[in-house]
């Protein structure tokens, strides 16, 4: 990984380096920048706090979510309950799972990450079964199809990256055993619990395609794999596994602690 020299155009009174040594005539910094904290950036040197407004209208105003007050968000599919946040690269969702899906559910919308913030429960999917328990983010390629089984009543974040699929970062100076080994991911498994399972009764599986549900009907149970082989498939790594980048001298950026990226 390299990188040719470049210098960066200074104007006025500036520090020497960023977010290190500020003006005493101007100690507060504002950073503008491109594609997140990846692309490029130039610092400003304020005498007054850029976020110092005295009053702010319109949509952009700042807004502070407390989403423990939400209602309509135990349902039995996660494609009922309301979408919080979106745009057109990413939807959000709070989903409470508190009892076994009584049908499989599919996002041919793009690849799902499930964050658990409370709870743990059982999770069969098209590639076998798999345990997940609070901290755990898990994964999930586009298409796939999966359904929870709560052993306590699950919280669940649900982050959709639209037309898009999750990947890992690139770890740079860091290597790739920064924030977290790729070993610890772990993936599902065609176990005994996925054995179990299977049955000859009718199912049903919600595909979530531009926003709108239809449904598949099937006279036996879709998750019927003996084994697969390949290089895709849903992943979990639980926030446990983490070592995060520390520094004393450096300000490290947000982009320093990230889990998986997407194209947007």
């Amino acid at each position: 990984m390299r990188k040719w020299i470049s210098f960066p155009k200074q104007v006025g009174v500036t520090s020497k380096q960023a977010h290190a040594d500020l003006p005493e005539q101007a100690i507060y910094e504002r950073e503008v920048g491109r594609s997140g904290f990846f692309g490029p950036a130039t610092h400003f040197h304020h005498r007054h706090a850029p976020t110092g407004w005295s009053e702010w209208t319109g949509d952009l105003r700042p807004r502070n979510f407390d989403f423990n007050k939400l209602d309509n968000v135990a349902t039995d599919s996660p494609w009922q309950v309301p979408m919080l946040l979106h745009n057109a690269h990413c939807k959000f969702r709070i989903w409470h799972c508190q009892q076994n899906m009584p049908f499989l559910v599919r996002n041919a919308d793009g690849d799902e990450l499930l964050f658990v913030h409370e709870g743990r429960g059982e999770l069969f999917c098209d590639y076998g079964h798999i345990t997940l328990e609070k901290g755990d983010y898990f994964s999930i390629p586009r298409s796939t199809s999966w359904r929870l089984e709560p052993i306590e009543p699950m919280q669940l974040v649900m982050i959709e990256a639209t037309n898009g699929s999750y990947q890992l970062p690139e770890k740079g100076l860091v290597g790739n055993h920064a924030i977290f080994d790729p070993a610890c991911l772990e993936v599902p498994d065609i176990d005994d619990a996925f054995k179990a399972q299977y049955d000859e009764n009718e199912w049903q599986v919600q595909v979530k395609r531009h926003g709108k549900v239809s449904v598949i009907t099937y006279p036996y149970n879709p998750l019927d794999a003996v084994g697969w082989h390949g290089d895709l498939a849903p992943v979990r790594v639980n926030w446990r596994d983490f070592r995060p980048l520390m520094s004393h001298r450096y300000h490290l950026p947000p982009s320093a602690h990230t889990t998986f990226v997407a194209e947007r």
